[in-house]
């Protein structure tokens, strides 16, 4: 089973069937900011508010590559996990 390190802000959620460990690292902000289109990580939280499918995914494809994990298991996720996985990513953060 996957661990956890708090002290980096990681989550491990089940996404596909299996645990994933998910990180906003610094990589991981960037590339949420650009596929966001945001122009610094203040405007983050108003934009989380209304993500679209396609949001959704690229955010959860940064946060899973930011806790080493294949980016490309985002496109797996059904919406649920997706969501859930996203706010303990954030909550893990706060």
């Amino acid at each position: 089973m996957l661990a956890p390190n708090p002290a980096r802000g990681e989550v491990v959620v089940t996404i596909a069937g299996a645990p994933r460990r998910l990180c906003l690292t610094l990589g991981a902000l960037v590339r949420i900011e650009a596929a966001l289109g945001l122009s610094d990580w203040s405007q983050l939280p108003d934009r989380i508010a209304s993500l679209s499918a396609g949001d959704l995914s690229s955010v959860l494809a940064a946060l899973l590559d930011g806790g080493g994990e294949p980016p490309e298991i985002a496109a797996r996720a059904s919406v649920p996990e997706a969501a859930s996985a996203l706010a303990a990513a954030l909550a893990a953060c706060a």
